[in-house]
């Protein structure tokens, strides 16, 4: 389907001071890690990753630039266009462990709910920052922040590895902050364990047509955004660079701090 399809949003939840979820009068058929396009007439169009699949489907948005602005001030009773599902997900595997950083927990929250029993580790700078907090209590997750504020003090990348000084995991799920997920996917690759890793990249149509969201030979919307082990270690780009909305290669902190939505 790539014609978006006009659906009523269901209800708004402030999950912290920057962060909401929209869940969507409207069920899709996807996999955990795939993203929908959603579209407001007479702004714009822009990706989001699915953090409910089901009976319920859902966004999880920060407020950051004009179109989740406009898309913060709608409630209950509202409509959006939605197109989608598109990309490919992560697989189902047990014995896994989540790595989490920020807002990619919205990302990987549909995949926790389908594996049993995983080791979560999730972090944020600090502690307002927290979002799904209910359901992280619920699966003894283990959280960290930068200043020690809750649980582990630190990044997830080291939290990471006392964790594996005690078990030894199948798969690492990752999603959030590149610079983190490229920490953990070195970690995986010393310890000789498989890991997936949702990337972001600017992107126009959703489904591998316009060529915007390259990372190497790689389209995000549509060989990601979860890429594989085998996937990533042909990408050397991960971790240190990114592509503007002119086509221009900038490094990944000059390309983070323009992106707004």
């Amino acid at each position: 389907m790539d014609i978006p399809e006009i659906t009523t949003i269901k209800k708004v939840v402030n999950e912290n001071y920057k962060v909401k979820t929209f869940y969507l009068d409207k069920q899709i058929d996807a996999k955990p890690g795939q993203f929908i396009m959603a579209w407001l007439p007479g702004v714009d169009e822009k990706p989001f990753t699915l953090s409910n699949i089901g009976k319920e489907t859902a966004i999880t948005v920060e407020e950051k630039g004009k179109f989740t602005k406009e898309l913060f001030k709608l409630k209950k009773g509202d409509k959006i266009g939605v197109r989608g599902p598109y990309g490919n997900g992560y697989s189902i595997k047990n014995n896994a462990c989540i790595v989490a950083g920020g807002l990619g927990i919205a990302c990987l929250n549909p995949l926790i709910n389908k594996l049993k029993k995983p080791t979560i580790i999730f972090g944020v700078k600090t502690k307002k920052e927290f979002l799904f907090l209910a359901e992280m209590k619920k699966y003894k997750a283990n959280l960290c922040t930068d200043d020690g504020c809750v649980g582990f003090k630190g990044f997830t990348s080291d939290l990471l590895k006392e964790l594996l000084k005690e078990k030894k995991f199948s798969v690492i799920y990752t999603c959030g902050p590149e610079i983190m997920m490229k920490k953990v996917f070195e970690i995986a690759e010393k310890n000789k364990i498989e890991c997936e890793a949702s990337l972001e990249r600017f992107m126009k149509c959703g489904f591998g047509i316009c060529g915007q969201c390259v990372i190497n030979e790689f389209r995000v919307c549509k060989d990601g955004p979860v890429f594989s082990s085998s996937q990533l270690r042909k990408m050397t780009e991960f971790g240190k660079s990114a592509r503007m909305k002119t086509g221009e290669k900038v490094p990944l902190e000059r390309y983070f701090s323009c992106r707004t939505s």
